[in-house]
């Protein structure tokens, strides 16, 4: 029986062929380290030639789909950089300003809210009427906790979110949906900062610094990370993009001797540019629905994925048509 590379390769994936890897193998291996040998042993559900392009076909379009919003993703990521490095690091609008010129792309209105002059600060040659503060002063910092893990009484039952960098590590998007772990209402109360609120910015601290998400739901963190919590100066989005910026420097502040660690104390000083309160809510109203579609976007990918995932064993083992998987695809 000929078999289809694609639909090979989805074959390899599914629960009943990486149960016969990790037999054969007898230490679970993967797809990425699989033997030859192993491979030509492998049992394979084989349909007939078509039926398997068909399956194939019908799992990459849910692939391609996934790749197609986070494609889109990057690109709205980029345009939210684009712009906070034009107002905020560049000073664009207010250098056209300050010779006379209309900033390029920019209403009247919005315009009107720069200054058209520069004044010296600690970071040098800053728009007029902008101030400089530690980042500790412009938006709140906090740390977390992790509750005794052989204390099961914090851990069930599992009410809140909890997150580690872990949960952070190859995010697609800077957005947290879901955790490894949740702990019971008696271990949350072992967290200082408690249930921090949905629009949190989450930064890892440490093992490594800076990785970077807004959860989009409340959450508990634990030692690894310093969060910045909605209802501040400046908003998490901005904070978001200040600290992409801004990393090497934030990282520069870092030490330790096992892992590098950039400590809360260390963080809060660092100077941070805070621009007048209308020039962030005009900011504001360019990148929040920027963001509103790209966690839209993710939402939306890790539905399809987990539908693929779902698909995938019950196509592949015969238990599932493609009429019915079809059907199913046509409702998300």
């Amino acid at each position: 029986m000929k078999v289809d590379g694609r639909f090979l390769l989805f074959a390899l994936q599914s629960p009943y062929l990486q149960h016969q890897i990790g037999w054969n193998e007898g230490t679970g291996s993967t797809v990425s380290n699989l033997r030859i040998p192993v491979l030509e042993a492998l049992r394979v559900l084989t349909p007939t030639l078509s039926v398997q392009r068909e399956i194939a076909e019908t799992l990459g379009a849910i692939d391609d789909r996934i790749a197609l919003l986070r494609e889109t993703n990057v690109t709205l990521e980029a345009i939210a950089q684009a712009l906070f490095k034009s107002w905020f690091v560049d000073f664009d609008p207010v250098h056209a300003r300050s010779q006379g010129l209309a900033p390029a792309g920019m209403d009247e209105a919005t315009a009107a809210l720069f200054p058209d002059s520069f004044e010296e600060s600690a970071l040098g040659l800053v728009p007029k009427g902008w101030s400089v503060q530690p980042v500790g002063d412009a938006v709140e910092c906090v740390g977390g906790a992790t509750p005794d893990t052989k204390e099961p009484g914090y851990w069930t039952p599992e009410e809140h979110a909890w997150t580690t960098p872990k949960d952070l590590s190859g995010l697609p998007s800077p957005v947290l949906l879901s955790t490894e772990r949740r702990l019971s209402g008696k271990g949350l109360s072992k967290i200082g900062s408690g249930l921090l609120p949905a629009g949190t910015l989450l930064m890892s601290s440490r093992a490594p610094i800076g990785y970077l998400a807004i959860s989009q739901m409340p959450v508990a963190i634990n030692q690894g990370y310093i969060a910045m919590p909605p209802g501040s100066l400046l908003p998490p989005i901005y904070m978001l993009l200040w600290c992409q910026q801004n990393m090497d420097g934030i990282k520069a502040r870092a030490n330790g001797s096992t892992f590098m660690e950039i400590s809360k104390k260390a963080f809060r000083p660092i100077p941070v540019l805070v621009p007048s309160s209308p020039v962030v809510e005009a900011f504001m109203a360019f990148a929040a629905p920027l963001f509103d579609r790209l966690v839209s976007n993710e939402q939306q990918a890790q539905t399809l994925a987990a539908l693929r995932d779902t698909l995938l064993p019950r196509l592949i083992s015969g238990q599932l048509r493609l009429p019915e998987a079809e059907a199913i695809l046509t409702t998300h």
